[in-house]
């Protein structure tokens, strides 16, 4: 599969050869769902804390005597029944991380990717470079890729001009092609490559050649 390469004024500026092979339909998908959830689970903070009967402050006391008062029984103000009482089963600190393979994320990133290209929706640009950190002149360089809806950014390394100048426009993402994941593959319309980016991602999912055996 070869892609057309452009600049950031739209214009051609050569072809790039897809190194990593494609994943046909029918295999791939429930990794692709392993590491979106994984990833989701991931951003939990999983903060939530409520106090049991035995963390709510006050005093130990019984509320009133056993019998003879004709009200029901109860033998602390810290009751779940009661208002300010502790939580049953209520939530406590917890980490939601779940585990995804090395060999599983790398199938997972590798068919969300194939999807998108077979789809159409990758653009590869020779360099990104802009004369300032204007957030006009990022805007210009969006509209002449045809990105209309939400696109990401995927940048070989860290740019301080281009983070700077895609910030606050709506819609658009940035990242490093040693930090793509399968969820930001699938959360775009658009996937906006540079050159040195991409490759970056395919060294990622080209599979490395076993050396061969040789005779003692």
């Amino acid at each position: 599969m070869k892609l057309p390469v452009k600049d950031i004024q739209g214009r051609a500026a050569g072809e790039l050869e897809v190194k990593f092979e494609v994943i046909p339909n029918g295999r791939g998908t429930q990794a692709v769902h392993d590491a979106v959830v994984a990833y989701q689970a991931a951003q939990r903070q999983g903060n939530a804390c409520t106090k049991t009967m035995g963390e709510v402050a006050g005093p130990g006391k019984k509320p009133w005597r056993q019998k003879g008062t004709g009200r029901a029984r109860a033998g602390s103000y810290a009751s779940p029944l009661w208002p300010g009482g502790g939580v049953t089963f209520g939530p406590k600190p917890r980490d939601y991380d779940k585990k995804v393979n090395k060999k599983v994320r790398q199938l997972a990133l590798r068919k969300a990717l194939g999807e998108r290209l077979k789809a159409g929706d990758v653009v590869v640009v020779n360099d990104l470079k802009l004369t300032s950190a204007k957030t006009k002149e990022f805007v210009a360089v969006v509209r002449s890729l045809g990105c209309d809806g939400t696109a990401l950014f995927v940048i070989g390394g860290v740019d301080a001009d281009v983070e700077r100048a895609s910030r606050n426009v709506v819609g658009i993402g940035l990242t490093t092609g040693s930090r793509l994941n399968t969820y930001d593959v699938l959360k775009y319309d658009k996937l906006v490559f540079t050159k040195g980016a991409f490759e970056q991602v395919e060294a990622r999912l080209v599979k490395p050649a076993r050396a061969g055996k040789t005779n003692p």
